[in-house]
């Protein structure tokens, strides 16, 4: 689903906006200090097939990948349904899902695997088979997401209007030429219980904020 880029000059209402700059990579997340979570998972298929992923990979459904906020790109994760003990083993190549209350989005056949196309959702024990390189200890960064766009000035305009107060505030461009979302997020914070302070703060001014891991 994404490509990462930050934006940070203004832009009037009444004006065009600039094509967002090229991508920059980011730095790999560190490893996850945690070997098995529980939580909920759903799948994602048709509407994103075809399109690039958060890791660059080109998003195949028929894969068994995995989109998470929880674990860093590369993770490699077993995934089972707690309501009949089915497993699958995937690889996180993208970030979500950005639903309240979801953990994980498997792909089509990840999930058919485990038996929740036609739940939609369930219940999973998500175990760490492997973890990514995490370089020259970096440690896990966090993020808030404040708000997902597909008009660049309407995330602009939030932007502006946080960059006023915070100076850690960028616009991450996901998606494709067909398909394109401008998402504004805060940070990096070097601490969970950091971003998840700054995120009830932004709740509390009305925004829909939720923690994102990298």
């Amino acid at each position: 689903m994404l490509l990462a880029g930050a934006i940070f000059a203004a832009c009037s209402a009444n004006q065009i906006p600039p094509a967002p700059p090229p991508p920059f990579v980011a730095a790999p997340a560190a490893p996850v200090h945690r070997t098995s979570v529980v939580g909920v998972a759903s799948w994602y298929g048709p509407g994103f097939n075809g399109h690039r992923t958060s890791s660059g990979e080109i998003y195949n459904q028929n894969d068994l990948t995995a989109a998470s906020t929880v674990f860093p790109l590369g993770s490699r994760l077993r995934v089972t349904n707690l309501g009949n003990g089915e497993s699958v083993d995937v690889t996180v190549n993208d970030h979500g899902p950005y639903v309240k209350g979801r953990d994980l989005d498997l792909s089509r056949l990840a999930a058919r695997r485990i038996g929740i196309i036609g739940s939609g959702a369930a219940r999973v024990r998500m175990v760490v088979l492997k973890t990514p390189a995490g370089g020259p200890a970096l440690g896990e960064r966090y993020y808030v997401q404040v708000g997902s766009f597909a008009d660049w000035r309407h995330a602009d305009r939030v932007r502006a209007r946080l960059e006023a107060k915070y100076r850690d505030v960028g616009i991450e461009t996901v998606g494709d030429s067909t398909a394109r979302y401008y998402r504004v997020r805060m940070g990096s914070f070097e601490s969970h219980q950091d971003a998840a302070a700054r995120a009830t703060r932004m709740i509390r001014l009305g925004y829909r904020a939720f923690v994102i891991t990298e």
